[in-house]
């Protein structure tokens, strides 16, 4: 199932003191916001300073004085204001936001949020998982997909990926993979990067991940943006309507824009380019009004279904094909205001799996039982102690009281002599909720069983739903996964674990494990020895599960490819639009006016700054590459093009844009020299006219006719890519 067409709708740019006001009747921000506009400094004690550049020294060239109170507070804050980065996801960005619900979740839970009518202020963050805080965006990875949504009942944090399985089935092996993942202990090499030994020694030796490396080898573990990603609360969780009825769901977020990802030759040159290009996008859209949407939904199973399919739905390394369950739209959610300060609000965001509101519950999944614990631990290391849930960013709207005391950085003042339960002196307060009152209640599942260390017979088919991945991938998506496999296996130096994984492959699909081994120069095994592997049993252990009828997976799914489920559209795309002096003023004006009344966001890029021809330059050649657009457009003007065809910048912007499958299109003497770079690159020749194609993404015309021609551009990046393309042999210097 795929989210709403259409453009994203334009969120209106407030000034910060309007979005603050707007904020504060629902987050209180704003009492924490200062402004240093027409204000005097102060020390942190309010004290007025008189000089900030120099410090209180015995004569104009003696030592400084140690009773330079402004001098120590000052350095002191300096020395401390770096706090533990997260262990994972440390790489991020985000932004406020509201959830308006559609009210077609009423019948399922009684969670406030998701009731008619109602609009949720919240707070997003999407990172990505293995890099440091100073990593490039690009990296292929996991991406976080986290959502904080105040409401009145109180906070709820929906915490996932953009990916809905994951790597590992119990929460005691979460240590074992991110130290796999990590950098190389010996050398702290590779940052950011799967592709090295630690890592696929471990996923090599553990079949559960096998799902998982499929997505994570895959394009969505390289999109376009963050506002092009789907997002996933990757556990099973429980729904709880008001007569007590419990539904399991999977939480799904779709993307307005639809999917869309990168070519990996992009990623890396975007990775040196602009290494912030995904934070950039998302700030950039936010400003510009274009303020991202996704849509909510669920799958839905009833309890009576539980065990009902071919697979464990308390297993995350497993998806329910929505084919089998489609997901049912329950509101959307729009970001629409960047932060403030980056540090108090993105980075001290602390979102916990264990932050719920009544009417949602968790399951037995053990990676989720794991997460309910270690994501609130988390935290008192990282924000210094129990009173994080007391900063701005993290504050719940609904009223919090309790007894509760003490600790690093209390900010609330509590009055009152008692502060335990039962009291007296306090006249008993605060008391109980009953559930009458909104109190929590945990959903009444029944437990039972033998403590045991053993794993769930349900859990132990780790390839059915890799190959129905695999399967699931139009031919060119396949191919990206061959050469990702191809890329990070030959970056480990141990032989024996490429043929290891080679062997893991070969279960997934022999024609993968067969083009993987040949790109690596090696065979594939003819018997490797495999950890135990099966699907659901007949028999099954009653204690561990209980199959009835079962639907089988679906040898595909279409809802698991991305250019399967495109949505066509031009809106926020990125158009360069390469000149020099002398360039078609009308073309370009023309362009630039139909552009944006499509939504797209076209930009100058020159040869040189400042102005060109009295037009404002928005980037120099020099400081950009065609990776950071979605599109080009060249324009006529004899003077323009000479200058061009002088600058090899300009000739390899035109190739690598041909070569990643964007739009093109070049006017007058622009149309000769895009076809002169591609000629002379061996893209083509002077018969081959269906390079110059519309069919192939070109917008090509020797004579002006610019709305023509702008009309057949945008219906060409409307497309995305030209996948055609890639069977034409490129050739770049």
């Amino acid at each position: 199932m795929t989210a709403k067409k259409g453009p994203a709708k334009k969120v209106a740019k407030n000034t910060a003191s309007e979005a603050h006001e707007e904020t504060d009747k629902t987050v209180r921000l704003s009492e924490s916001v200062v402004q240093a506009d027409g204000q005097m400094m102060t020390s942190n004690q309010g004290v007025r300073i008189r000089d900030d550049q120099n410090s209180l020294r015995a004569g104009l060239r003696g030592p400084s004085l140690l009773e330079d109170q402004f001098l120590r507070e000052k350095i002191t804050h300096f020395d401390h204001e770096r706090i533990p980065e997260r262990v994972v996801h440390a790489r991020g960005a985000g932004a406020h936001g509201v959830f308006e619900s559609y009210g077609t979740g009423a019948d399922l839970t009684i969670a406030e949020f998701l009731q008619p009518g109602v609009k949720t202020p919240l707070f997003a963050r999407f990172s990505t998982v293995a890099g440091f805080r100073g990593s490039t965006d690009l990296a292929r990875d996991v991406r976080g997909f986290a959502v904080k949504f105040y409401t009145q009942q109180g906070v709820f944090d929906l915490v996932g990926n953009n990916m809905p399985v994951f790597f590992i089935q119990d929460g005691i092996k979460f240590p074992d993979l991110i130290h796999a993942v990590k950098p190389e202990p010996h050398n702290e090499i590779p940052q950011a990067a799967s592709a090295h030994d630690t890592f696929w020694d471990f996923i090599s030796l553990s079949t559960e991940a096998s799902h998982m490396i499929m997505w994570l080898m895959s394009d969505r573990a390289i999109p376009r943006s963050l506002r092009t990603m789907e997002g996933f609360g990757v556990h099973t969780f429980r729904l709880i309507d008001k007569k007590g009825v419990s539904r399991f769901v999977k939480f799904h977020w779709k993307p307005v824009l639809g999917m869309q990802s990168v070519l990996w030759d992009e990623a890396v040159k975007i990775s040196g380019a602009d290494p912030d290009f995904h934070r950039r996008d998302l700030w950039e859209a936010i400003e510009n009004g274009a303020g991202p949407e996704w849509e909510l939904g669920v799958q839905v199973i009833e309890e009576a279904d539980e065990f009902k399919f071919g697979f464990d739905l308390l297993d995350p390394t497993k998806l329910i094909p929505e084919e089998l369950v489609p997901v049912k739209m329950l509101g959307k959610m729009t970001l629409n205001r960047n932060p403030d300060n980056f540090f108090t609000e993105t980075e001290q965001v602390a979102f916990c799996v264990s932050h719920l509101v009544p009417g949602i519950d968790v399951t037995n999944d053990p990676l989720m039982q794991a997460r309910l614990f270690s994501y609130l631990d988390t935290q008192l290391s990282r924000l210094g102690g129990p009173n994080f849930a007391e900063l701005p960013i993290n504050k719940s709207i609904a009223p919090v009281v309790n007894n509760q005391r003490d600790g690093h950085m209390r900010h609330t003042i509590d009055a009152g002599q008692s502060s335990y339960e039962p009291n007296s002196l306090g006249g008993g307060c605060p008391f109980q909720a009953g559930a009458k009152m909104g109190g929590y209640v945990s959903y009444p599942q029944p437990v039972e069983g033998t403590k045991i260390r053993e794993r769930s017979d349900s859990f132990m088919d780790h390839f059915s739903q890799a190959t129905m991945f695999y399967n699931s991938q139009m031919p060119l998506e396949q191919e990206h996964i061959i050469e990702a496999l191809r890329f990070e296996l030959g970056k480990c130096e141990h032989v024996e674990i490429r043929e290891r994984m080679v062997g893991v492959l070969e279960q997934i699909d022999a024609h993968l494990a067969k083009s993987v081994a040949a790109g690596l120069g090696i065979k594939v095994p003819v018997k490797i020895d495999m950890p135990l592997n099966r699907q659901i049993p007949a028999d099954a252990n009653a204690d561990s599960y209980q199959p009835t009828k079962s639907k089988p997976n679906p040898k595909t799914s279409p809802a698991l490819s991305i250019i399967r489920n495109l949505i066509p559209g031009v809106n926020t795309k990125k158009v360069a639009i390469l000149v020099a002096d002398g360039f078609d003023k009308a073309a370009v004006k023309t362009m630039m006016t139909e552009l944006s009344n499509s939504g797209a966001m076209p930009k100058i890029v020159a040869v040189h700054g400042g102005t060109v021809d009295g037009v404002h330059v928005d980037f120099s050649l020099n400081t950009v590459r065609s990776v950071l657009f979605d599109a080009l457009f060249v324009p006529g003007g004899e003077s323009s093009i000479e200058t061009l065809e002088s600058q090899s910048a300009a000739a390899l912007f035109v190739i690598e844009t041909y070569k990643h499958c964007k739009a093109i299109c070049a006017s007058g003497e622009g149309a000769t020299f895009v076809r002169d770079c591609l000629i002379r690159t061996g893209v083509a020749n002077k018969a081959t006219d269906k390079v110059f194609a519309s069919a192939n993404g070109m917008a090509i015309s020797d004579e002006a006719k610019p709305k023509e021609l702008a009309a057949q551009f945008i219906e060409a990046m409307s497309k995305h890519r030209a996948w055609d393309r890639l069977k034409t042999e490129l050739v770049i210097a």
